[in-house]
């Protein structure tokens, strides 16, 4: 397993891709990207930021670190097989945890790779390319550096921040960072994003509106950090104003139908504010495998090829359904009867048999109309943050410390989610109600886990005890439906049982490999600013 440092020094950059047409989906070559000739023209700086949007490094958090650290450690997925999934799912997690060792090499594999994008652009790129396409090329690559470290803090906490690559040849061995300045570092790249980014660009790239998103979400997540009991004003009034501004000034919209949202064809659609952009025929280890790995079923997958680790519905998830959001549950979680004419369409559609996960399940290549596409290479442009989930946040920085809130913009836009679900508006907003909305709204989007750890940062007690509830209450459990009844009735023996939570349950260990390599990692972690 490589190490962090190695991966730092040692960029690996994703292949190119070829296409039906020309797109910024095309990438330069790894001769091209690395050459001293590169950064010379705007389109070489198009290019470049181009590479950060998916690729090697992508795949690895996309596959290993969204799902299973974003799901199945925060109760949403089950398995009763494939140990490391079960630690992740029961908190019995090792330093050895294949799962965490390749989140965290993504992570820094896409910040080595952001590093030298930016350095390169700041030392190469002639004054004959517009001051204005520099700085929004770097904006670029900011904007992804951040969403890296964002994760990093809300996974591991404390890290080390890393922003040139080659100063770890002379010392390669790291010290943490205190968890408050990688948020700062982020906020400060966002920041730095929002404001050279553009209003709008080519569709599938990020925009000010991405940034200042993402800015909404980091300090909704820091203003409560080390605040046991309450949430920093200030920082509140930060997420307020970055989110707030997308909702009420970028123009964009709701996409009206939530299940078209998971659908190929409605890729970077107006709701998307970051979306990873995957193509077809890319091989192993550089697309987009989701599907291939957490289908349900080889019938609905490319080749029959896939659907090993079905990713299964917990009980506790599915209780947070009410009866009418029938529209949201169905786009995401597969039940036993359950009909999708979309998927393999050649045998006249796929009817479910049992419980698995629909979001991310967009079918074969025939489905698709994508005859490159393969087992390892869904051309579903996954979404990383889009415009329900700044709606919430917004709602969330408006209710802030306050026990409850009926303020009119919170409940306009809280709502604008819910009735796009077919389910009924709501008169006040609590926390619960909130943490419930993204959970259904972003199941399977890898956020549950990170709204939980941000309630531990200013509820530590309550975000505890809703894991330990969640365990003995209702469920980190399987269950099986009856299409004819419509009950669900939940497992009683068929999952492991959980450790039960402590805080500590709510920061991941850094994975055993950067131990080794690095033992600096083990001392106490030191201030950046």
């Amino acid at each position: 397993m490589k190490s962090i440092n190695k991966i730092i020094i040692i960029l690996v950059f994703a292949a190119a891709i070829a296409g039906c047409k020309k797109s910024f989906l095309d990438r330069p070559s790894n001769s091209q990207i690395s050459s001293n000739n590169f950064y010379k023209t705007t389109s070489d700086l198009r290019l470049a930021t181009a590479s950060l949007y998916a690729g090697g490094q992508w795949w690895r958090w996309n596959r290993n670190g969204m799902l299973p650290l974003g799901d199945v450690l925060a109760g949403t997925g089950s398995f009763g097989y494939s140990n490391d999934l079960v630690q992740l799912f029961t908190r019995t997690i090792t330093a050895q945890n294949s799962y965490v060792t390749e989140g965290w090499t993504g992570l820094y594999s896409l910040i080595a790779q952001c590093n030298t994008v930016i350095i390169a652009i700041e030392k190469q790129a002639p004054a004959s390319i517009p001051l204005a396409e520099k700085n929004a090329a770097i904006a670029e690559a900011k904007f992804m550096r951040a969403v890296a470290y964002y994760h990093l803090a809300v996974y591991w906490g404390a890290v080390p921040i890393v922003e040139d690559n080659s100063k770890l040849i002379e010392n390669p061995l790291l010290v943490r960072n205190i968890t408050s300045d990688v948020y700062k570092f982020a906020a400060n790249d966002l920041t730095y994003a929002a404001k050279y980014l553009p209003i709008t660009d080519e569709k599938g790239r990020v925009t000010t509106w991405s940034a200042q998103g993402m800015l909404g979400k980091v300090y909704l997540t820091m203003a409560g950090l080390g605040k046991s009991g309450s949430r920093d004003q200030a920082l509140l009034d930060s997420a307020k104003k970055y989110a707030g501004n997308v909702c009420r000034n970028s123009g964009l919209s709701l996409l009206p139908n939530y299940a078209d949202l998971f659908k190929a064809q409605n890729n970077d659609n107006q709701e998307s504010l970051f979306s990873l952009q995957w193509a077809a025929g890319v091989g192993y280890g550089n697309g987009n495998d989701l599907q291939t790995w957490y289908a349900p079923t080889s019938d609905v997958l490319p080749q029959k090829s896939g659907g090993w680790q079905s990713l299964s519905p917990t009980y506790d998830l599915y209780r947070m359904y009410s009866a009418k959001d029938t529209v949201r549950r169905k786009a995401t979680i597969m039940l036993n009867g359950d009909f999708y004419p979309e998927l393999n369409q050649a045998a006249g559609g796929y009817k479910a048999t049992g419980t698995g996960m629909k979001k991310h399940v967009i079918g074969n290549e025939k489905d698709n109309n994508a005859p490159t596409m393969d087992t390892w290479s869904s051309i579903e442009h996954n979404s990383y943050l889009r415009l329900a989930d700044v709606y919430l946040i917004y709602a969330e920085a408006v209710l802030g410390n306050n026990a409850s809130t009926s303020d009119g913009n919170a409940l306009v836009y809280f709502n604008a989610v819910r009735k796009r679900a077919g389910v009924d508006p709501v008169t006040v907003l609590d926390a619960a109600t909130l943490r419930v909305e993204r959970r259904v709204e972003l199941a399977y989007e890898g956020q549950y886990w990170i709204d939980l750890v941000r309630y531990s940062y200013y509820d530590p007690n309550n975000a505890v005890k809703l894991l330990n509830d969640q365990d003995a209450t209702h469920g980190r459990i399987g269950f099986t439906y009856d299409p004819v009844t419509k009950t669900a009735t939940r497992d009683t023996t068929a999952t492991p049982t959980a450790l039960p939570a402590t805080i500590s349950s709510f920061t991941l260990p850094i994975p055993a490999s950067e131990l080794v390599s690095d033992p600096k990692l083990t001392q106490p972690p030191v201030p950046y600013y």
